[in-house]
C-alpha cells in the first residue's frame, strides 16, 4: 500500500466577534504521533470516503473508539453542503417521522460535543429562539415598517413588513452551529487526538476479495487498505457502482447568501422561518434567516432538483435566485439592505435526498465491511453526530445502540428490487 502524507485543509476566514479564531494555528491540522506500542489487539482499519459532516462525524467517533481511520476527500473538507448550509438544529421537528429518534439523539450529541469542544467559541454553537413570520415584499426598494404595526415576539431588528409572528422553537429545542467551522473543528480534534489521517484524492471504487472489503482504490491508482469502508458521499453516492446499482440519491440545489451588517450587535439570536410574498405576486416562498454569533447573517432558499456535477467546486449559484434572496433580506430588515450589510458570499450547494426521503445508513447488502451513510437532505448538519456515532458502533461492534438503524438500512432497496 502506498503511504500518503497527511494534508491540511484550507484555513477559513472568520469574521466578527471571534478574534481568537482568526489565528491560522487554530485550524492547523497535524497528524498525531504514532499510536501506543500496545498492538494487542490491532486497531481496526477503516477508510471513510467523504469529507463532509457525515464523513467527518463518522471518522471522529470511529477513531475516538479505537479504530485506525483514513478519511478520503476529493476536494477540501466541508467544501460542499457541509460548508454552505445554515447549521440549524432542532430537537423535535422530525417527531412523528422515521428520523425522529436520529434527530433527537443527534441534537443531544451536538449539545455534549459543544461542551467537550468549547463549541460556543470554536464553532458558534448557541441555543436560539425560532420564529415563524409572514413577510410581504414592498414595491419600494427599502425596508420599512411602522412600529405601531408590530405585534408579538418580532425582534427589533426585523423592521420590515413582518406579520403573524409565532414562536416555533425555544432555546431548549432549537440551536445552531457554523457548519464549516463545526466540521473542521471536529476533524481537527480527530486528527490531533485520535490519529485520523486525511488524504486528498478521488475515491474510485471499493476493493473487494471474496465478498469482503479490503480497501479503497483512488483514481490515481493508490490503494488504501482497510477492513471496512464507509461511503459518506452525499449526492455523489452514485459514483460508486455498488451504491448506484442499489438505490438512487438525487440532488436538491439550494441557494444562500451570507451578509455582514454594519451594526451586527443589533442582530439578536432569532432564527426566522418566513412565508414570503413577492411584490409581483405568485406563489409564496419559504426562505430562512439565521443570524450567527460571528456577526454574519445567513439567508437561504430558492431550492430545486438539479444535476450533480462531478466536482463540488463546479456548483455555482443561479443569479436570479441570489437576487431573490437579497430582496428577501432587504424586506426583512433595514440592517440587511446592501450598503448597510456587506455581501460576504453568494453560493449554492446540493443536498442529498434518497428515493423515499429517508436517510440511508448501514451495511451495503452483499459486501461485508462496506457501509453507506447518505440521503440526509436538509438535516445533514443536525443528524451528523448521531449518524457518525451509530456508524462507528455498527462498524466496530456489529450493531448500533445510540439509535435503531433498521429503518435506514440500505437493504430496503434491495428488497424492493426483488419484487
Amino acid at each position: 500500500m502506498l503511504l500518503t502524507p497527511v494534508l491540511p485543509f484550507p484555513f477559513i476566514s472568520v469574521p466578527g466577534n471571534f478574534p481568537h479564531l482568526k489565528s491560522p494555528s487554530f485550524f492547523l491540522i497535524r497528524s498525531s504521533s504514532s499510536p501506543s506500542m500496545d498492538t494487542n489487539p490491532q486497531p481496526k482499519k477503516v477508510v471513510v470516503c467523504g469529507g463532509g459532516v457525515i464523513g467527518v462525524c463518522t471518522a471522529y467517533f470511529l477513531s475516538k473508539n479505537g479504530a485506525s481511520v483514513t478519511l478520503i476527500e476529493q476536494s477540501s473538507v466541508a467544501c460542499a453542503a457541509s460548508g454552505k448550509a445554515g447549521g440549524f438544529l432542532a430537537l423535535d421537528w422530525c417527531d412523528g417521522g422515521p428520523v425522529a429518534s436520529l434527530a433527537r439523539a443527534s441534537f443531544n450529541l451536538h449539545r455534549s460535543l459543544a461542551q467537550e469542544l468549547n463549541g460556543s467559541e470554536s464553532y458558534g454553537y448557541r441555543p436560539l429562539t425560532t420564529l415563524s413570520v409572514s413577510v410581504t415584499e414592498s414595491s419600494s426598494s427599502s425596508s420599512s415598517s411602522s412600529s405601531s404595526n408590530r405585534t408579538g415576539p418580532i425582534p427589533s431588528w426585523v423592521d420590515g413588513p413582518a406579520k403573524s409572528p409565532r414562536t416555533i422553537g425555544s432555546t431548549d429545542s432549537t440551536a445552531q452551529v457554523h457548519p464549516e467551522m463545526f466540521t473542521k473543528t471536529l476533524l481537527s480534534k480527530a486528527m490531533e487526538d485520535y490519529g485520523v489521517e486525511l488524504v486528498i484524492g478521488k475515491a474510485e471504487r471499493v476493493e473487494m476479495a471474496e465478498g469482503k472489503t479490503r480497501g479503497v482504490v483512488l483514481e490515481d491508482g493508490r490503494e488504501i487498505g482497510a477492513e471496512a469502508a464507509v461511503l459518506a458521499l452525499g449526492p455523489w453516492s452514485k459514483r460508486f457502482s455498488v451504491l448506484g446499482s442499489l438505490f438512487r440519491v438525487y440532488g436538491i440545489k439550494a441557494h444562500s447568501i451570507v451578509l455582514e451588517p454594519k451594526e451586527a450587535n443589533r442582530i439578536t439570536p432569532h432564527a426566522l422561518f418566513l412565508t414570503y410574498y413577492p411584490a409581483q405576486g405568485g406563489k409564496p416562498m419559504d426562505p430562512e434567516v439565521y443570524p450567527r454569533p460571528t456577526g454574519e447573517v445567513y439567508i437561504c432558499g430558492m431550492s430545486a432538483q438539479a444535476e450533480v456535477p462531478d466536482d463540488p467546486e463546479q456548483i455555482t449559484p443561479v443569479p436570479e435566485s441570489i437576487n431573490a434572496l437579497k430582496r428577501v433580506a432587504a424586506s426583512v430588515s433595514s440592517h440587511l439592505v446592501e450598503g448597510e450589510a456587506a455581501v460576504k458570499a453568494e453560493q449554492a450547494c446540493i443536498l442529498p435526498c434518497s428515493e423515499d426521503d429517508v436517510p440511508i445508513i448501514g451495511e451495503v447488502p452483499g459486501i461485508k465491511g462496506c457501509y453507506v451513510a447518505t440521503g440526509h437532505s436538509c438535516w445533514g448538519i443536525l443528524n451528523g453526530p448521531a449518524t457518525g456515532a451509530a456508524m462507528a458502533e455498527l462498524v466496530l461492534d456489529g450493531h448500533a445502540s445510540i439509535v435503531d438503524l433498521r429503518r435506514f438500512d440500505p437493504g430496503r432497496f434491495a428488497s424492493a428490487l426483488k419484487k
